[in-house]
């Protein structure tokens, strides 16, 4: 971590990170410095990856609901525009000890669901002057780009269970509970909840024993200041336990870590990688 730290740096000196699990966080801190921005992270205890602090300049620890500990924090260091980067276990709101503030944010909310909880923090910090922007804008090369990705192209019958798939995962994310459907012959097996999207691959790739489809996109106005979908080398990994044969992930809104690896690791596998792009929530073909 840099000794370099100074209160009351302008606007485009600083970004704030707050920093969930996996290597996100620590690739977004990355590309901001490459930018020339000084990188002040809120990391989440039990979640957050501890080699953060040597890609950040300043580095405060918080559980998991000291929310004013964390806008303490960022108004310590001069932010005033931070963003999301990483996840956060769904079933870990069940640990969750809000202090004061956060109680406050949480009394005015009528459904907890992701995206009400994010909203409403988003808007507490605002209310401070902290402006949440989109980490997307950091690292836009992790973007999927539209296209199959891997030597194996899907069959028909795959294309067939993509296209039903495809409408299963957009009504779970117009209820907010989860982004990702595992299928096969146009059967849903699993969908995914509190649990994650690796065991719901593997709840659902078990019951398939094979050749099962896994689909995985934004959620219909999906806001990409917080929790945009990513697949990864280890995405691709709990596949193959499963003997999946297909990975279908939304264009230009879901994000690829490990690209080059994880295409690698999926051509030996035979498993195939695909991203569509959609209009109005529909899949273009």
């Amino acid at each position: 971590m840099k000794s370099s730290e100074k209160t009351g740096s302008k606007k485009s000196d600083v970004i704030g990170l707050i920093a969930g699990g996996g290597q996100f966080p620590l690739m977004a801190a990355q590309a901001a410095r490459k930018q020339g921005l000084r990188v002040v992270a809120v990391a989440l205890l039990g979640e957050t990856d501890t080699g953060l602090s040597e890609e950040v300049d300043h580095l405060v620890w918080i559980k998991l609901g000291q929310l004013g500990r964390l806008i303490k924090a960022f108004k310590k260091h001069g932010v005033r525009n931070a963003l999301m980067a990483g996840g956060i276990r769904k079933r870990r709101m069940f640990e969750i000890r809000p202090d004061l503030r956060a109680l406050s944010v949480v009394s005015k909310l009528a459904v907890f669901h992701d995206d009400d909880i994010l909203r409403a923090l988003a808007r507490e910090l605002a209310g401070e002057g902290i402006e949440i922007v989109s980490s997307i804008s950091y690292l836009p090369q992790l973007l999927a780009p539209p296209g199959c990705f891997t030597k194996r192209r899907p069959s028909k019958t795959e294309k067939e269970d993509i296209q039903f798939g495809w409408k299963v995962a957009t009504k779970l994310g117009e209820l907010d509970i989860g982004q990702c459907v595992v299928l096969r012959k146009k059967t849903v097996l699993a969908v995914e909840a509190i649990e994650g999207t690796d065991e719901t691959i593997l709840r659902g790739g078990k019951l398939a024993r094979e050749k099962a489809v896994v689909v995985k996109t934004s959620k219909p106005g999906q806001d990409l200041r917080f929790d945009v979908p990513s697949v990864g080398l280890e995405t691709i990994k709990v596949m193959s336990r499963v003997n999946a044969s297909v990975l279908a992930v939304e264009a230009e809104k879901s994000l690829l870590f490990d690209k080059s690896d994880m295409i690698e690791y999926a051509n030996r596998a035979g498993i195939t990688i695909v991203s569509y792009k959609t209009s109005d929530g529909r899949l273009l073909t």
